[in-house]
């Protein structure tokens, strides 16, 4: 089974995560588990307040095709693409976005690229991550 982190900060963040969702299911052709939404105030910079929402389905597309399509639609949800940022103490510096669609786990398989990290530190740093898991792990 194939887990994602959806979540939004900017905009109409409901419909961001149901265009998301809607997106995802039509290009992957899949039946999709969504767990309730969760509203989280934004993490490791100022900004307005999250949803935040996980899925989980069953597909054979490869983690780097679908890292590839998470982009895809976070550009063509009116997220600007750009390489991740760093402080001067080498902390990751985030920003608010209309979408952020993160792979949390793929599987069983466990990926450390410097595109795709498997599963994803949220599951673990992140205790809403692990909430809205447990509404829909199978």
């Amino acid at each position: 089974m194939i887990y994602l982190a959806l979540g939004s900060n900017l905009g109409d963040r409901e419909w961001n995560l149901e265009q998301a969702q809607a997106m995802l299911a039509e290009a992957l052709k899949v039946d999709m588990l969504c767990s309730r939404v969760l509203e989280t105030g934004a993490l490791g910079f100022e900004g307005p307040a999250f949803l935040n929402q996980a899925l989980c389905f069953a597909s054979d597309i490869a983690p780097e095709a679908l890292l590839d399509l998470c982009q895809d639609i976070e550009v063509r949800l009116g997220r600007p693409r750009h390489a991740p940022e760093f402080d001067a103490a080498g902390q990751r510096v985030f920003h608010n976005r209309t979408i952020d669609i993160d792979i949390l786990k793929y599987n069983d398989l466990e990926i450390h690229t410097d595109r795709l990290v498997i599963p994803h530190p949220q599951v673990r740093e992140r205790p809403y991550v692990q909430e809205l898991l447990n509404d829909i792990t199978i």
